[in-house]
């Protein structure tokens, strides 16, 4: 597959993501919808931990076999590094933007509640906390990138292109969450506002890959795959506990299944025909 087109194919996974921002201009979103796409990216995602985490290990395993112990330090060390950035950078940013909120929501003065003069600035608040997750979104989306350039660019059109649909179905349910402070206060943002979003959610993961397809090498591989696998982990945490939330248990259970034997398959036909 050639570059370009490994390219054009992070741009889709990337801009997937506009098909769940348009739900911040519904007034009722459908629950079940959102439960099931949801749940299907949860399925595939978990698949995606363990196929990212077995790349990234496959280096480090192969110098353990030879006792190249030096590049097993560096490799060892370079995974923690990733899984802990991409893991607990992204809790650490979410915790920020729980306090900026909680600081949004607080009462003007002590027991006084907030005047209707400060509404324009409670709306404005809101936009800048879609602003602020559509950021913390492209920060991990540019990561997600540089692991699908990066396997491409290493012949490893498998494992990009699982990551290309897992990232997409994943993309597409952020959407929602970046549009969900506008929807809190009954904001529905313009169409201009959806398309700025979404360039800044999910352009990265298309610039990611442009720079991931020219920069190989093991330990840079072991980053960007530990990289996104922490941040895959975060994502998979958080969507567990929004399906928690819609209790639609059945339902979920069965999409999570869905998309877990999607990832399984999709793994076997790109083997099957040579990648």
């Amino acid at each position: 597959m050639s570059s370009g087109n490994i390219a054009l194919l992070g741009a889709i996974a990337g801009f997937t993501i506009y098909l769940g921002l348009p739900l911040g201009r519904l007034r009722t979103p459908t629950p079940r919808l959102r439960a099931g796409l949801n749940a299907v990216a949860i399925g595939i995602l978990i698949f995606l931990v363990w196929d990212v985490l077995t790349h990234a290990w496959e280096p480090i395993d192969e110098a353990l076999g030879k006792h190249t112990w030096g590049t097993v330090a560096s490799g060892g060390i370079t995974l923690t590094a990733g899984l802990t950035i991409g893991l607990a950078g992204l809790v650490h940013y979410d915790g920020w933007i729980a306090r900026r909120r909680e600081a949004a929501a607080r009462p003007a003065g002590p027991g006084a509640a907030v005047s209707a003069e400060l509404a324009p600035r409670t709306r404005s608040q809101a936009g800048s906390l879609a602003l602020m997750i559509a950021t913390g979104i492209g920060l991990h989306n540019f990561a997600e990138g540089l692991a699908i350039g990066n396997s491409a660019a290493q012949g490893e059109l498998s494992l990009a292109l699982l990551l290309i649909i897992g990232f997409g179905l994943h993309n597409a349910t952020e959407g929602f969450g970046i549009v969900a402070p506008l929807a809190a206060e009954g904001e529905r943002p313009s169409w201009l506002t959806l398309l700025c979003l979404g360039l800044i959610g999910g352009g990265p993961t298309f610039l990611g890959t442009l720079v991931g397809q020219h920069l190989v090498n093991d330990t840079l591989s072991i980053a960007f795959l530990g990289l996104a696998a922490g941040s895959i982990l975060y994502v998979v945490i958080e969507l567990l506990a929004v399906a928690r939330k819609m209790a639609l248990k059945t339902l979920t259970t069965w999409c999570i299944l869905l998309g877990l034997l999607l990832g399984f398959a999709t793994d076997a036909v790109v083997t099957a025909a040579g990648a």
